[in-house]
């Protein structure tokens, strides 16, 4: 049992050089460390609060994100919309365009039609015309061989003048 109690002469030896250790480390490393534990305690913190700080930045990105997203969707949706819009409008513009050419070149072949068939009924009425003055003048020189149906015919046109 000596083995296990120490003597006092060893613990006293013990006390102190244990108490020098103590003062020692007290006066030149409890500071140091202490310092260097809360510099490291602080450095957690904020690598804690920058990295929950990122987060919630990255969580306003991405919901940002998402925002100009959805805002360029809408944007495209738009576009489309529009450019839908104006290739129909362009196609009506060249429908009306064209229904107006088509119109107006009907227009004008009826009327060069009803020119054209003018232009045939004063020649038909012309050639009718003449037709006739040359049937009459054939008439009229048959009748009119005789020298007594001339005289006659004369006094005939004479007495229809005398009344007028």
């Amino acid at each position: 049992m000596d083995l296990l109690t120490p003597e006092l002469g060893l613990f006293v030896w013990t006390l102190i050089a244990f108490l020098a250790v103590f003062f020692i480390l007290r006066k030149f490393a409890w500071k140091p460390i202490l310092k260097s534990l809360h510099e490291r305690e602080t450095g957690i913190a904020e690598s804690i609060a920058s990295a929950d700080r990122v987060k919630k930045e990255m969580g306003q990105m991405q919901a940002e994100n998402e925002k100009l997203m959805m805002e360029a969707r809408a944007q495209s949706a738009q576009m489309l919309k529009e450019a839908k819009e104006m290739k129909e409008s362009i196609i009506n513009k060249a429908k009306e365009e064209t229904k107006a050419v088509a119109d107006k070149m009907i227009a004008e072949a009826q009327q060069q039609i009803q020119q054209q068939k003018m232009a045939a009924l004063t020649e038909v009425k012309n050639e009718i015309g003449k037709l006739a003055v040359e049937v009459a003048e054939k008439v009229i020189r048959k009748e009119l061989a005789t020298a007594d149906s001339q005289n006659g015919y004369a006094q005939m046109l004479a007495e229809d003048i005398k009344m007028n």
